[in-house]
């Protein structure tokens, strides 16, 4: 498994999912979306796991910030420029992604 935990640090969806790994004693990788947002390449096999759509965080400060409802966009340049409107966190397994605290569908992942 090579598991990915796209998040932020004060996230408690993130810090829930960083323990629900470390518990199993299952190796992942942590990306804090304050620092690194994902590469395109990244975005694309993540939305074409669980939707664009699904991806935007339609209720966080910068997309209020940033008057996205108002506005029509294209969500994967938003989502490459502005990190921080993803919902978090994102889990990436290789081609299967999920989007929030999601243990159910961790555990087949073995």
């Amino acid at each position: 498994m090579n598991i990915q935990i796209f998040g932020l640090k004060k996230c408690q969806d993130t810090r829930k999912a960083e323990r629900y790994f470390k518990e199993r004693a299952l190796p992942y990788q942590f990306i804090d979306l304050t620092v690194r947002g994902l590469s395109k390449g990244e975005l694309n096999k993540v939305g074409a796991a669980v939707s664009m759509d699904n991806l935007i965080d339609k209720n966080s400060k910068e997309y209020a910030k940033r008057n996205l409802k108002y506005i029509i966009h294209d969500p994967v340049e938003m989502l490459l420029a502005h990190p921080l409107l993803l919902k978090t966190p994102i889990v990436r397994n290789g081609a299967k992604a999920t989007v929030g605290y999601c243990p159910e569908i961790w555990k087949d992942w073995d």
